[in-house]
């Protein structure tokens, strides 16, 4: 018999979370308002801790970022996937370096079966030949890239309450962050969920498998009426989940701690499972769309905690051990 074997634990784990399991219609994530952020940082950075090290899910509202931006994001996302297949081929995904376009490429450990949609990663340092032409879509680049420098700010400011309370200095994540490095590897990811119509049958195919991030931060921007995110709650929420759908909002961010920023808080901060499930019958059939942003530490950025509890890890070698996973097949007898 076959068994998936991986060197992270957090990826032994994901492989035995194929299965639907128990479900429940009440999400209690925490929805923090980010609102005159420099004179309420205090109240804030205490919100943010408090839902991170025991939910490791949260919302944010009041965020910064413009609705028509977030709007204009997604109007432009979904014209570069109604391009034909031939025309989005021009910009491949980038061998191990999470840039350019991929297809039902990735496979989670948790389902051994390709995630049922399709995306186009933005990493800055690996973009060249990956931006699509004004022909196929009209200001793609610069919509994209000041999209893309609103989620990283709003991301600094958000890792900056957790360097406080880490008792770091307080731009140590913006730091190891910086954009305008060879190593930066914090990327946008738009991604494209197939429509019901197309998808193969039986009932171990998801949207997106069971699985905990490998970044520091996430930040997930959703549309109304385009639901199927679920959070893994519970008393043994990594073990035996109770999966609990997130209801979508436009003007409502939702985020999640990663592996990696887990690590890094010596396990204080806590990476929860989450999926995004085939819709119910009643529901919308139709494609879903969605716009993230993961917050990655630059690659030659040395992981640890203050307390020590791992031993040091580079962020390249760290996201390299996910991306590998994640996206090729990995089995042992």
């Amino acid at each position: 018999m076959k068994q998936s074997v991986y060197v992270l634990d957090e990826l032994n784990l994901e492989s035995t979370l194929g299965q639907r399991g128990l479900e429940s219609d009440h999400a209690s994530i925490p929805v923090i308002d980010l609102s005159d952020f420099d004179n309420r940082r205090q109240v804030i950075t205490e919100a943010l801790w408090l839902a991170a090290s025991e939910v490791g899910f949260f919302q944010i509202k009041n965020h910064g970022i413009a609705l028509r931006d977030i709007q204009r994001a997604f109007a432009i996302s979904e014209q570069f996937f109604a391009l034909s297949t031939e025309k989005k081929q021009a910009y491949p995904l980038k061998d191990g370096l999470n840039a350019g376009w991929e297809f039902k490429a990735q496979v989670r450990p948790s389902t051994g079966t390709a995630d049922q949609k399709e995306s186009y990663q933005i990493t800055l340092p690996h973009m060249a030949g990956l931006w699509p032409e004004p022909d196929d879509v009209a200001d793609f680049q610069s919509i994209m890239l000041d999209f893309e420098r609103q989620t990283w700010r709003l991301g600094m400011d958000i890792l900056s309450c957790f360097a406080d309370k880490l008792g770091f200095e307080r731009d140590f994540f913006e730091r190891v962050h910086q954009p305008d490095s060879e190593h930066y590897q914090s990327t946008l990811r738009l991604l494209h969920y197939l429509p019901m119509a197309v998808l193969p049958q039986g009932d171990n195919h998801w949207r997106a498998g069971a699985h905990t991030d490998f970044d520091c931060l996430t930040m997930v921007f959703q549309q109304a009426s385009q639901g199927g995110l679920q959070v893994a709650a519970g008393k043994d929420a990594r073990h035996q989940p109770l999966w609990c759908n997130v209801v979508p909002q436009a003007d409502i961010i939702t985020c999640n701690i990663g592996d990696m920023l887990m690590r890094w808080s010596d396990d204080q901060l806590k990476s929860t499972l989450h999926r995004v499930r085939m819709p119910y019958p009643q529901e919308n059939q139709h494609s879903r769309y969605s716009l993230a942003f993961f917050c990655q530490a630059n690659k030659d950025v040395v992981i640890q905690g203050p307390l020590g509890k791992y031993p040091p890890i580079t962020a390249a070698d760290y996201l390299k051990l996910r991306i590998n996973a994640n996206f090729s097949a990995k089995t042992a007898e």
